[in-house]
């Protein structure tokens, strides 16, 4: 009875914790604000294997980017399915390893929003770096430290 005791215990202190948000899906906005743009992403920080979730990039310009990329870690993609990326970039490639999406001109005082949507592969345990970073052509504007945490 007493193993039968500790299992509920258990069993409710893991529920708790999810229902706290512990586990992850809940999500969460980071931001990087340069003279020449803002960069926005709004995407949860802790994901669980299986779970489907939407990561927003808003790019933000204060003055006109003829050739806004962004940028993204390899941790964006690994063990991640990618379903869909919306509206379309206008170009997709690999810069040095990492996922880059070219999203044309924005002129001065408009915003270009990018929708991805992931699902976290259930072998995709750990933590991983998906750092965002925003370029003008070749020109560094801002960047976006973070790691996310994937629970089994």
């Amino acid at each position: 009875i007493l193993l039968r005791r500790l299992g509920y215990v258990v069993f409710g202190a893991i529920s708790l914790l999810g229902l706290l948000n512990v586990f992850g899906q809940r999500p969460s906005t980071a931001t990087a604000d340069v003279p020449a743009a803002r960069l926005e992403l709004f995407a949860p920080t802790h994901l669980r294997g299986g779970l489907l979730f939407m990561a927003r990039f808003r790019v933000t310009a204060k003055q006109d980017l003829k050739d806004a990329t962004i940028v993204l870690d390899p941790g964006w993609a690994e063990a991640m399915t990618i379903n869909t990326i919306e509206p379309s970039p206008v170009g997709e490639a690999s810069k040095n390893g990492r996922l880059s999406f070219d999203l044309g001109h924005i002129p001065a005082g408009q915003s270009f929003l990018l929708f991805m949507h992931f699902q976290v592969n259930p072998t995709n345990v750990g933590r991983r770096s998906q750092d965002v970073e925003l370029l003008d052509g070749d020109t560094h504007l801002a960047s976006i430290d973070r790691t996310v945490t994937v629970f089994p």
